[in-house]
């Protein structure tokens, strides 16, 4: 049985994140009876909250936006009695100390032990990586349309990309701007069919095909992109108040470089258990390597990870079970 070297602050899990994946996995976590602490972060949010409408969330056919739904699962997540903190991972360490091997997690304000750990710490957008993006954040770059559709009422924006994302915040800025290029490097969409006949059928959305900015324009705010066809080089510039960019995610694992198993784009290697390739460290959502990043996905993955978490304490207390 777990030994008395255990000191009584110790969780039975300690869950990095608090998008759908991690707060998934604390309601999981906490109905099995474990100590749950789910440490969000304070200089990054879930990309869910930022989506103005989620369609596709099973038994909510009227929708819900990113916002709301994060917060029912943090009040499912508490009414479970799972222990919500604040604070940026700055270190992962393996305690060596005692006979019960655990994991501590680094914050600056303090650290948080756990005989597990779940992680579930997301992705951010992929900058373009090209001349005036950094210069310009914040100044007509932007990389959330939630946030920031509302400062371009009645201009004309560019979106970058043609993916889910792309497609989704495009449509959503028509209901304030009077015009959106969409740019994007291939002849077709990557995203849903319905979310292209939606686009297809706006009048106020416009393509841009094989093409990509090279450059965007602008001294204290955005004026103007530079558009490059990859097939000809030809260059020519779009006059545009806004940069909205959507070209896909890196995992936020940086904190795991040297703990865990990670693909080459900084994605954490998972088996089907959500368990990595450290003993005692599970993972889920957006941050793992799997074939679709979607709040629905992320919430099985964080189930998952919850239960086989659960399995792998109470293995080290000595009270597993058959099933």
């Amino acid at each position: 049985m777990l030994g008395s070297d255990v000191r009584k602050h110790i969780y039975d899990v300690v869950i990095i994140g608090g998008g759908p994946a991690g707060l998934t996995a604390g309601i999981y976590a906490a109905r099995a009876a474990m100590k749950v602490l789910i440490l969000e972060g304070t200089s990054t949010t879930s990309q869910i909250t930022m989506t103005d409408l989620i369609e596709n969330f099973p038994g909510i056919p009227e929708g819900i936006s990113g916002f709301d739904l994060i917060n029912r699962f943090k009040r499912q997540a508490l009414q479970f009695g799972a222990v919500v903190e604040t604070g940026d991972i700055i270190k992962i360490m393996k305690k060596s100390s005692g006979a019960i091997p655990s994991w501590e997690a680094a914050t600056p304000g303090g650290s948080y032990e756990g005989l597990s750990l779940i992680v579930a710490t997301g992705a951010s957008w992929r900058k373009i990586g090209v001349e005036g993006e950094e210069r310009l954040i914040g100044k007509g770059v932007s990389y959330c349309a939630t946030c920031d559709g509302p400062l371009y009422r009645n201009r004309e924006v560019v979106v970058i990309g043609g993916g889910n994302a792309a497609i989704q915040e495009a449509l959503f800025l028509t209901n304030f701007v009077k015009k959106v290029t969409v740019v994007h490097r291939r002849d077709q969409l990557r995203a849903d069919a319905v979310l292209q006949k939606k686009a297809f059928s706006n009048s106020k959305i416009e393509f841009v095909w094989h093409a990509v900015v090279s450059r965007i324009i602008g001294s204290k705010f955005v004026e103007a992109v530079d558009i490059k066809n990859v097939e000809t080089g030809e260059i020519r510039t779009i006059p545009t108040d806004g940069v909205f960019v959507f070209i896909g995610q890196a995992p936020n694992t940086d904190i795991l470089k040297d703990v865990v198993k990670l693909e080459k784009d900084g994605a954490i290697i998972t088996d089907e258990n959500m368990q990595t390739s450290a003993s005692g460290i599970f993972a889920c959502g957006d941050c793992i390597r799997k074939l679709l990043r979607q709040v629905i996905t992320a919430c099985g993955d964080g189930a998952t990870a919850a239960h086989s978490a659960q399995l792998y304490v109470e293995a080290l207390k000595g009270s597993s079970y058959g099933i």
